[in-house]
């Protein structure tokens, strides 16, 4: 049964936005100029489970979702939304990376499987972005000492988590007193990467959903302390997509991942 488009939503990334009706139930659609984008974000809400959006369809140029109500957050929704994230997480992955192509936004990136979190993150969200960036090169020398650290600051080894990847506030919606999750970089990656990109721009409630999320599983020593080395990445692709307005942030955050 074709969709009813009733309302447009307006554009992000270049992608169209829309509203409609299919089979009497409302639909939320994201379309755009041919990429794999479309099909790798299904792949990755299915990936995700329940607490993602369900995906009523993906093709060549599209992904229809099923329509979600929002509301505003709660703390026992924050709650919930801590505990069914660990509980995401804790599902695991077969490695660092996944088998779909990865994106962030309308950026491509690399899910290389890596047998480490550190060299995964290095080579595939780290570096590629650098090189977009267009840095100076004191900005660009400074970047690759923090990598080369990351062995040694990353804390203590851990399995690969589920985690939604590009996990800030504007992509958690709130609807029927829980946490949907939309538009991830799904991947096995480091589990403190989402509590870390939550905490970048802010979210309602933060400190409830921490506090939930490490009663149903606790994080290693220091994890407060790397929340920068989580953050380079997001920052980076800020820098890519809006320029020299977050060069402040990231190289902030470089010089406290080479103080660790």
């Amino acid at each position: 049964m074709p969709i009813d488009w009733t309302e447009d939503l307006g554009a992000s990334h270049g992608w169209r936005l829309r509203r409609g009706m299919l089979d009497g139930r409302p639909v939320f659609g994201k379309h755009g100029a041919v990429s794999p984008l479309f099909t790798s974000e299904a792949e990755g809400l299915r990936w995700l489970g329940p607490i993602a959006a369900t995906v009523v369809s993906s093709h060549e140029d599209g992904l229809v979702l099923e329509w979600i109500d929002t509301e505003r957050p709660a703390r026992a929704a924050a709650e919930r939304f801590g505990r069914e994230l660990a509980r995401t997480h804790l599902l695991g992955a077969d490695a660092f990376g996944a088998p779909w192509p990865g994106f962030i936004a309308d950026l491509p990136m690399s899910n290389e499987p890596a047998a480490d979190w550190p060299s995964f993150y290095a080579a595939c969200r780290v570096l590629p972005f650098v090189r977009q960036a267009r840095l100076a090169a004191a900005d660009v020398r400074l970047i690759e000492r923090a990598v080369a650290r990351f062995p040694e600051v990353s804390g203590p080894q851990e399995p690969p988590s589920r985690i939604h990847g590009d996990l800030w506030g504007g992509n958690v919606l709130w609807s029927g007193g829980r946490a949907v999750l939309v538009d991830p970089a799904a991947h096995g990656g480091h589990r403190e990467t989402d509590l870390a990109m939550l905490a970048l721009f802010g979210a309602p409630y933060l400190d409830v959903v921490l506090g939930a999320y490490e009663e149903e599983a606790p994080l290693a020593d220091g994890w407060r302390e790397r929340v920068p080395l989580h953050q380079l990445h997001p920052l980076l692709v800020h820098v890519c997509l809006y320029g020299d307005a977050y060069r402040d942030a990231l190289m902030g955050a470089v010089s406290r991942v080479l103080a660790l």
